[in-house]
């Protein structure tokens, strides 16, 4: 982590000084912003913690309910996720506070005593190591509560406004405030109408601005109902920290075992539901569930002694006809919606808060861009097309999923046919099949082959080097931070000290008018200050030191102007990044990331115009 750049700092280093906007933050909503975000939810906080770090725009995140959530329903935490934590600066302390998920097991039906269920099968919850980061369980409440503290520690000190109700919108393109937007203040008992340039829904599977825009959910129940119960009992049932997928002749249970050591989590099939039940099922008492899981369990019991939460819902598949208010490309969308306000799925594939997270974390700093004049309003297309295909995806791997676990014991071609689909399609659930395509912010595939390890339109897959000022071994992505830059990584193509197409295309970078740190930065940001460039070289980091590389690499930052040493790197002997992500060291590459951590360009060294081009495409020329 880097500070003292603007001088000593003494304090929690975490905490950003605040700018712009967040020198005088208003209790009082004022009466024209630029984002206002309905809902403090998953999608609703990611959102307000990557425009905190836009210190010129000003955001406000309302929420109806009068104060923060006590009890989340969302759980599992993905590795993509933990990935996004660390961008967002608070992995480390959720990790150490969650349920680390490494393994999954299965029962079924004893052969020899068929009321009786046994073990089938144990698996690697991440059986490829996709991923450096655990699959954690953990409240969404506290999940929340660190996205809160991240907006809230950012320069605009963007914090949630609870009590206050939206009731409605209208939009009349041409103003600069287009989105007019009544909102309800419980505690003043007022109502009143603000103007707001972007407004975004993240207000539920029943979300009111989903439905003043006018968009629709498609789809429909699967006519099946699950009971959920967070439970503190006492079992005999021997993987109760272990999670679990359980089949029986009563029945079916996906067990999680939640953070602490002692609360654990039961889906409870409760059969198929008939068509005329008019939501009946959901009445279910909790008595009835707590029964029907000790059906299932059988021979072993289970003893409630506290639930804190419990709720029953109907498997469905629904996914909104479009995530913004415009059918044309030629008018700017104003209105976004976002997380289960787009997409609503069963629970059990542990991918609604997850996928919700992603939602807004792709929107942020495209609405950061536009707003700074950075990029063309045109760039906010690219979020429903993007969202919307990823949305769909989720459904159809949900469907598949949900009904399989809803499948009687005899329906299953053999007892490991769901462990097996399990570990094939773990990638999926683990958020890393998302892969967008080209588009302007997603480069074509010509030069794929100089980087095969980092998949175009993929999330960039960090790697372990070791950083050459310090000797630190460090994972590169995790110094990617959701900051709104973009990263550019230089894989250099010699040693340190020998004039090659890294040294060429490093003075281009820092010289020439077209490059995009001179042509996309604006004149009152550091030279860093858009583009994050990064070098690594194929040499161990005792062979040479950072008074070798370009300046490029060795920016100057704050008011003194001092050396950011944090920028070169070195691959490591036993575990080479040039060899795990498929870079030639004698042809090198440059890789370029976007602020959401998706690999958008590849790029040989010695056509630096190349990477001009692309820009070009999606921001605008600073004066």
């Amino acid at each position: 982590m880097q500070f003292h750049h603007h001088g000593y700092v003494s304090e929690d280093p975490r905490v950003q000084p605040a700018a712009g906007v967040g020198l005088d933050r208003q209790d009082r909503i004022p009466d024209e912003l630029d984002v206002l975000i309905v809902g403090v939810g998953p999608a609703g906080v990611t959102l307000a913690a990557q425009l905190s770090q836009f210190s010129g725009i000003t955001t406000r995140l309302i929420e109806k309910r009068p104060e923060r959530l006590a009890v989340g329903q969302a759980d599992g935490i993905q590795a993509r996720s933990v990935e996004t934590f660390q961008a967002f600066g608070f992995a480390e302390p959720i990790i150490q506070e969650a349920f680390w998920l490494t393994h999954m097991n299965f029962w079924a039906p004893n052969p020899e005593k068929p009321r009786e269920i046994i073990r089938t099968a144990r698996t690697d919850d991440d059986p490829a190591q996709v991923s450096e980061f655990p699959h954690l369980i953990v409240n969404q409440a506290r999940v929340m509560d660190y996205f809160i503290e991240a907006a809230e520690r950012g320069p605009a000190r963007v914090s949630p406004d609870y009590g206050i109700e939206f009731r409605g919108l209208r939009i009349n393109r041409g103003e600069e405030f287009p989105v007019s937007v009544d909102i309800h203040d419980a505690a003043r008992d007022e109502t009143r109408t603000i103007r707001a340039k972007y407004v975004v829904g993240c207000d539920g599977a029943r979300s009111r601005v989903r439905e003043a825009i006018g968009r629709k959910h498609i789809g429909d129940l699967a006519l099946h109902a699950w009971a959920v119960i967070d439970s503190l009992s006492v079992t005999d049932f021997p993987d109760i920290r272990t999670k679990c997928a359980i089949h029986s002749e009563a029945g079916s249970i996906l067990l999680i075992p939640r953070e602490g050591g002692y609360l654990f989590r039961l889906y409870v099939d409760l059969g198929e539901v008939a068509p005329d039940d008019d939501g009946n099922v959901r009445k279910t008492p909790l008595e009835v569930a707590v029964a029907k899981a000790n059906e299932i369990l059988h021979p072993y019991t289970l003893d409630v002694k506290e639930v804190p939460w419990y709720s029953v819902y109907e498997v469905g598949h629904r996914v909104t006809d479009k995530f913004d208010d415009t059918d044309s490309l030629d008018d700017t969308p104003r209105v976004f919606i976002a997380g289960d306000a787009c997409h609503t799925h069963s629970a059990k594939a542990g991918q609604g808060m997850n996928v919700s997270m992603q939602d807004t974390f792709n929107l942020g700093w495209k609405l950061g861009q536009v707003l700074e004049g950075r990029s063309p309003e045109k760039l906010l297309h690219s979020y429903s097309g993007e969202r919307q295909v990823i949305a769909q995806n989720l459904i159809d791997f949900d469907r598949e999923w949900s009904t399989m676990m809803a499948k009687k014991p005899e329906e299953f071609d053999s007892p490991e046919e769901l462990a097996d689909f399990y570990v094939r399609t773990h990638e999926f659930p683990a958020g890393f099949m998302t892969e967008y395509p080209e588009s302007d912010i997603v480069g074509s595939a010509k030069f794929q082959h100089l980087a095969t390890g980092f998949t175009l339109g993929k999330r960039f897959k960090s790697a372990r080097v070791d950083r050459v000022a310090d000797g630190n071994p460090v994972h590169l992505g995790h110094h990617h931070r959701a900051d709104g830059r973009w990263r550019i990584y230089a894989f250099a193509n010699s040693h340190a000290g020998e004039s090659s197409d890294v040294t060429t295309w490093a003075e281009w970078m820092e010289t020439s008018p077209e490059s995009p740190i001179n042509k996309f930065t604006p004149a009152h940001l550091e030279v860093d200050g858009v583009f994050d460039v990064k070098v690594i070289y194929p040499q161990h980091f005792k062979e040479f030191d950072v008074s070798m590389v370009p300046q490029l690499f060795v920016p100057r930052s704050g008011p003194y102007k001092l050396l950011d040493y944090e920028k070169v790197f070195a691959e490591r002997p036993e575990e080479s990044i040039y060899e795990e992500r498929g870079i030639d060291p004698t042809h090198g590459a440059v890789v370029v990331v976007r602020p959401d951590q998706y690999v958008a360009f590849i790029a040989p060294l010695n056509r630096p115009e190349l990477l001009a081009d692309f820009f070009a495409q999606s921001m605008i020329v600073q004066g």
